[in-house]
């Protein structure tokens, strides 16, 4: 009698085993900038299945752990982290993950090439992509919104690649009162002994260990507060003075999640923490817009790392592992999950890769499309921001838990790390808005910014660039399908759009993705996997609404009685 050893599943380099980002790539940079970037990228393909990803794991073994108290029974309120972890953060700024979206060496297209460096970091990270999202949005705001003292200092740490002066930032928003509803928060600032002092509770605080972040608060002006969101401001706030202590910030719990055990998350209590106001009073919402509209392209980004990393996996395993005499890869019902997985990490790409340079663009006030305007830009990226957030964070979750089953029993054991996955995974639809949330986003754009004009017309630019001999059925469906949704918003009160809200999201999400990888495949006809994927998307592709949002209300509510 033999015994039996799997082969587990290999992970290569990430950059060279990756066909679609190469050819994204090479398509949108000239070949002087690509040959620079290309070896950088090689470079790192390698790392990120090496040193870093065992720095990952390292740092998910050792999870962060709370220190309340010193031997003597003084208050310290130390995070403690793993050697791991704080390696994560030196590597982060000397690959440039921040720097390269400021540097702007490639103009326009420079964040194209800084989220290809996260695309491929994210999944090897143990989620230290966190704390660089924040600190990516801080930096943003900083440019936008900063005064000359933030933009020398605080600005200038964040975007360094020594990893001695980089720093992070955090964000805190949520508190127990409201979660996304920040209008119910209730931290108040005061302006006291010549500078302004913050005083409440943050419920949940990611990078609790960053350098600085940047806060919501309420204005208490002769005892006397603005309820509502109109009443927020923003402010920033160094966690530490020179000495190392506490910014009179007290560290009430760290947070035991379902997942990303690495990243210390925590319950803070700010008793007259010394802060900073940034931009206007009362603009607090507005102000902070600006970051939380990165970090949900963040979100976005990390999904798709997320779905690429469980399917390179289950790809390779299905090479590997046997059932029923042959290889499971070999076995036609196995690649029909095998081949939608593709195609969903497919739509996924093209989504997340199309709003990044729409970022960019906006950024460098360039048209990454003849006859777009800057305000065209603008109201693009703030419809679209949200869908590609909830879009892919829904399909990341739904394909790691039909990829986690490919495994088998393997897929349940916590020590091969594929559960962690799924774990991992369940945070997109949740961090920085759930799908809910968002989707009320995305109409209040509608409503108030006009944005699905600016996307329609963005959908309709793009469109000139596919394959009319290639795709005309496919287009023909597409036209049908868009003239559909502009129907709906014509004859449809807007009262009715709330319970629509997710179907109008989803919708606009699978036009804008059709177009993508139609235009994708239209420039890449050799490579026929794109093509046979664009065809098959577009065949499934449904637009769907309530025919009657109030009657479809009152059921709802009969129903959950």
């Amino acid at each position: 009698m033999t015994h039996f050893f799997q082969e587990p599943p290999q992970l290569k380099n990430q950059y060279e085993e990756d066909e679609l980002l190469q050819l994204y790539l090479e398509w949108k940079f000239s070949k002087k900038e690509l040959k620079i970037i290309q070896k950088d990228l090689h470079r790192f393909g390698k790392r990120v299945v090496t040193d870093i990803l065992a720095l990952a794991q390292a740092a998910e073994d050792n999870m962060p752990r709370l220190e309340q108290f010193d031997p003597w029974g003084n208050r310290i309120d130390e995070i403690k982290t793993s050697a791991a972890w704080k390696e994560l953060d030196r590597i982060s700024a000397e690959e440039g993950l921040i720097s390269h979206g400021y540097q702007r060496k490639y103009k326009e297209l420079s964040r194209l090439y800084q989220l290809s460096k996260l695309y491929l970091f994210h999944a090897s990270s143990a989620f230290y992509s966190c704390p660089l999202a924040m600190t990516d949005g801080a930096a943003r705001l900083i440019e936008l919104y900063g005064d000359q003292e933030l933009k020398h200092k605080a600005f200038q740490h964040i975007i360094s690649q020594n990893p001695d002066e980089f720093w992070t930032s955090g964000q805190w928003m949520t508190e127990k009162t409201g979660g996304s509803d920040v209008s119910q928060s209730e931290t108040i600032a005061r302006f006291e002994d010549n500078e302004w002092k913050l005083y409440g509770v943050k419920w949940f605080t990611s990078a609790t260990t960053s350098q600085m972040t940047m806060a919501l608060a309420r204005i208490e002006e002769e005892g006397k507060i603005v309820p509502g969101s109109k009443g927020l401001s923003l402010f920033y706030i160094e966690l530490r003075d020179e000495a190392g202590k506490l910014n009179n910030i007290e560290i009430l719990r760290l947070k035991d999640k379902l997942g990303t055990d690495a990243l210390p998350t925590a319950e803070l209590k700010l008793n007259g923490t010394k802060t900073k106001l940034v931009g206007e009073k009362g603009q607090g919402v507005k102000t902070i817009s600006s970051l939380f509209n990165i970090t949900r392209i963040y979100n976005a980004c990390c999904s798709l790392s997320a779905s690429r990393r469980i399917l390179v996996l289950a790809k390779d395993y299905a090479q590997k592992r046997t059932a029923f005499n042959k290889k499971i890869i070999q076995h036609p019902l196995h690649n029909e999950i095998l081949s939608q997985a593709e195609q969903d990490w497919f739509i996924q790409f093209m989504l997340v890769f199309n709003l990044t340079e729409l970022l960019g663009a906006d950024e460098c006030q360039k048209t990454p499309v003849s006859g777009l305007s800057s305000e065209d830009i603008a109201g693009v990226l703030r419809i679209l921001t949200p869908i590609a957030k909830l879009f892919t964070a829904k399909k990341t979750l739904s394909m790691t838990s039909e990829l986690l089953e490919s495994f088998g029993g393997a897929g349940y054991i916590e020590n091969t790390r594929i559960p962690r996955l799924l774990r991992d995974a369940q945070v997109f639809p949740i961090w920085e808005g759930t799908t809910n949330v968002l989707s009320l986003d995305v109409l209040r754009s509608i409503a108030k910014e006009n944005s699905l004009s600016s996307l329609i017309k963005y959908l309709s630019l793009k469109m000139k660039n596919i394959d009319l001999k290639l795709f005309s059925q496919e287009i023909d469906s597409l036209m049908t399908e868009m003239k559909k949704t502009e129907s709906y918003f014509r004859s449809t009160s807007s009262d009715e759009f709330e319970p629509n809200a997710r179907n109008i999201s989803f919708n606009l999400a699978q036009l804008s993705c059709a177009v993508f990888c139609l235009e994708f495949a239209s420039a890449h006809p050799k490579h026929k996997k794109y093509t046979l994927m664009a065809k098959r998307y577009c065949a499934q592709l449904k637009t769907y609404f309530f025919t009657d949002s109030g009657q479809r209300a009152n059921e709802n509510l009969e129903i959950i009685k």
